[in-house]
């Protein structure tokens, strides 16, 4: 499972705060077992930044509490600072977990809604795997009972009008998009308006990617974004970009409001620690990971 080695390493490192005889942290075993955490989320390619900054928290949360228990034989004083720096340590955890928002609310994933067209809009890098996550997206959906098509507004990519064709034609889901048509703004509308007046619930739009950030890219989803008004707006990082992951992510929402991530290509080296770094930079929710090229993946 993606995420184990990284979960049995910290689990390693607060068990031996568990114990009974343990003796009280001193400063010097604080940074070693710091370290030894810090060491274990950037090997699973947490970003960096967040890493520093997590340890940073815990040093200024326990720090001073560990350097005067230091001195103290009570046994009972040992018990009380160990579990103050292990709660200390899972609550800086938790807090990188949870998708927040700049006024520190919880940030809870789009409910979509029977009986009215909800917009999903797909944004990410060219390779991530937007294409094929729409596929599954959809097929997700389809099989709980909803309406569900998509619009292809990426005229970027080769084939990519046609891969996304083929994917809805297994599917049986309807689709719209267009080999003459050269702006993605006008298909994304088009597509949006057509599908809105036949009642469809979940409207999926594709969008180009690119092999890098390009100031193109962005410029052209804010278009796409402001003229179909998507209700929800999902990131698609591909897991294998390791510790790039998090400027990419940050690009992305500051460029539109990213809503939710979907982490791929989780089946293969992939590490996973990307998926917190996405979470981190968003202040998102992670929605599905995927694993494969099956729709049930």
């Amino acid at each position: 499972m993606v995420l184990a080695e990284l979960g049995g390493k910290l689990r390693s490192s607060l068990q031996r705060l568990q114990s009974p005889s343990t003796d009280p942290l001193t400063t010097e075993s604080l940074n070693a077992l710091l370290s030894d955490i810090t060491r274990a989320l950037i090997e699973s390619d947490v970003n960096v930044k967040l890493v520093m900054t997590l340890r940073s928290n815990i040093q200024k949360s326990v720090g001073d509490a560990v350097a005067d228990a230091a001195n103290n034989t009570n046994a009972n004083t040992a018990v009380n600072i160990n579990r103050m720096v292990q709660k200390a340590v899972v609550e800086e955890l938790t807090s990188m977990l949870t998708p927040s928002g700049e006024n520190g609310a919880i940030n809870k994933p789009y409910n979509i809604k029977k009986g009215k067209s909800n917009v999903i809009l797909f944004v990410g890098l060219q390779g991530a795997g937007k294409t094929t996550s729409i596929a599954k997206f959809a097929h997700y959906y389809q099989r709980r009972g909803f309406k569900t098509c998509m619009v292809c507004a990426d005229t970027f990519r080769a084939g990519a009008f046609d891969q996304l064709k083929q994917n809805a034609t297994k599917l049986r889901v309807p689709f719209y998009g267009s080999y003459t048509e050269a702006d993605p703004v006008v298909i994304a509308e088009e597509g949006v308006d057509r599908f809105v007046q036949d009642k469809y619930e979940v409207i999926i739009v594709d969008t180009s990617g690119r092999h890098r950030q390009e100031e193109a890219l962005f410029d052209e989803m804010q278009e796409i974004s402001a003229a179909v008004q998507p209700d929800n707006t999902i990131f698609v990082m591909d897991a294998t970009q390791g510790q790039a992951v998090y400027d990419q992510a940050l690009a992305f929402h500051t460029a539109v409001n990213v809503g939710s991530v979907i982490v791929t290509k989780l089946d293969g080296h992939a590490k996973g620690g990307g998926a917190l770094s996405a979470v981190a930079a968003t202040g998102s929710p992670i929605i599905f990971l995927g694993s494969g090229e099956r729709f049930d993946d």
